[in-house]
């Protein structure tokens, strides 16, 4: 909702702006230097963002929000420009103050002219941001661009830096410089929605936000960029991350398309938890246990969602279970969700699902109690183990002492982390153990 304050009074949430304009401009270049990130995919393929991506700004001690939008093209009739046209539109409802951006290499074209004749129509504060104005010789250009009709236009550079503090001196002047409303401290678990292309992800993200998030369509690998929404349920705050489709590696032949899953493994590592999503009609497939494996190595709580159960043939869900649990061997400690996102069904139940993954993942055992338990334990094994520690949560790390210096047997190792895991509660979370070898450690000293 836009935020209705009078200039210089804006107490409360923080001010929203939204960054818009044709494709390949430079839109999420100035949107990354504004939120001091990499957030959004930058390349010289037009059309690269997508979804509209948020993030959090400062400027002069003033906060407040960013929205950059994917390429408008506004009379373009194709299902993936008219999507993209409807997410900016809701940015434009959400916005107080609007940067439309233009190429100051390239003359005025008919699409930056039916913009500013949409944007002037909103009644919103615009400013207009010539970019890639990089030179002296280039900047006297920048006075062509009046003749779109708005007073408040800046040349900059956002590659280079260049005249942005000027631009947010004038976006940011009615902008508070007082501390945005702070809600009550909760918890806060990030959730990164993984999987290969078309398989429901941006409809899950849909269907955790109650609205249309994300772009969906039936093409495969509509999403790009990482679209992020935050969603409170039941005291607990909610950062999904719906994360660009993951292909074979021989099919990612597309510039963007290679960046796309170097930043969906990017928002694994920096995600709480992990959704997995498959799909229910094509089964458990090589690539959907590479995508879990990513996961799994970086140590993350891991959710299989098996999407579209309404559309499967299969109607034993025992039967489709094993399948899949002999599919994922090694992620047998994941719990295993039937829903249709598009339906909404199913989809209740992955909260209760994050929330345990992510307090197994956070839990520590002090050590005596470790030791204790530890002692009663009978194994086939004599490796004459002395005592073990836990020493990391997210992953549950422990170092096992023992006397020997030979490496920890594998079936050793498998058969601590099953008894840690019932013993403990350490569901839904991998377990890393680390061998440490007291003789060795006398040795180096």
């Amino acid at each position: 909702m836009p935020h209705n304050y009078p200039p210089g009074l804006a107490p409360g949430p923080r001010p929203t702006v939204a960054i818009v304009g044709r494709p390949n401009v430079g839109k999420s270049t100035l949107f990354n230097v504004l939120v001091r990130s990499r957030r959004s995919i930058v390349g010289d393929e037009p059309g690269i963002t997508r979804d509209r991506i948020e993030g959090d700004a400062s400027h002069a001690g003033k906060d407040y929000r960013v929205i950059d939008t994917g390429g408008i093209v506004p009379d373009d009739q194709a299902v993936i420009p008219a999507e993209i046209f409807r997410q900016a539109r809701m940015a434009f409802d959400e916005a107080d103050h609007i940067i439309f951006v233009v190429d100051g290499r390239s003359e005025i074209t008919g699409t930056d002219r039916e913009l500013a004749r949409r944007l002037k129509q909103l009644g919103k504060p615009v400013t207009l941001a010539v970019n890639k104005v990089d030179t002296g010789a280039r900047e006297s250009l920048v006075n062509e661009f009046y003749s779109l009709g708005f007073k408040d236009v800046f040349g900059v550079s956002a590659e280079h830096r260049q005249g942005i503090h000027e631009l947010l001196d004038h976006v940011t002047a009615n902008f508070s410089n007082e501390p945005a409303e702070q809600e009550a401290a909760r918890p806060r678990i990030r959730v990164a929605i993984v999987g290969r292309p078309n398989v429901g992800k941006s409809t899950l993200l849909n269907a955790f936000a109650g609205q249309e998030r994300a772009i969906v369509t039936p093409i495969a690998g509509t999403t790009r960029d990482a679209v992020d929404e935050t969603v409170v349920h039941g005291g607990t705050e909610y950062i999904f991350v719906d994360t660009a489709g993951i292909r074979r590696k021989g099919k990612t032949e597309l510039m963007a398309e290679k960046l796309a899953v170097v930043m969906a493994r990017k928002h694994i590592a920096m995600a709480d938890v992990v959704l997995v999503v498959i799909d229910a009609a094509e089964g458990v497939v090589a690539i959907d246990a590479n995508i879990a494996g990513y996961a799994h190595e970086a140590g993350k709580p891991v959710i299989i969602c098996i999407n579209k159960w309404d559309m499967t043939k299969e109607r034993s869900k025992k039967v489709y279970l094993q399948n899949a649990r002999d599919a994922l061997r090694y992620l047998d400690y994941a719990p295993i969700a039937f829903l249709s996102a598009k339906k909404g069904l199913g989809v209740e139940q992955l909260f209760a699902l994050i929330n345990r993954g992510y307090e197994a993942a956070s839990k520590r055992i002090p050590t005596a109690q470790l030791n204790e338990y530890f002692h009663t334990l009978e194994s086939d094994i004599n490796l004459k183990i002395k005592y073990l520690t836990q020493v990391g949560v997210r992953p549950p790390t422990f170092a096992v002492f023992k006397e020997s210096t030979k490496p920890l047997h594998f079936s050793y190792e498998r058969f601590l982390v099953n008894r840690l895991r019932e013993k403990f509660g350490f569901g839904g979370t991998p377990i890393v153990i680390k061998a440490k070898s007291k003789r060795a450690a006398k040795i180096r000293q």
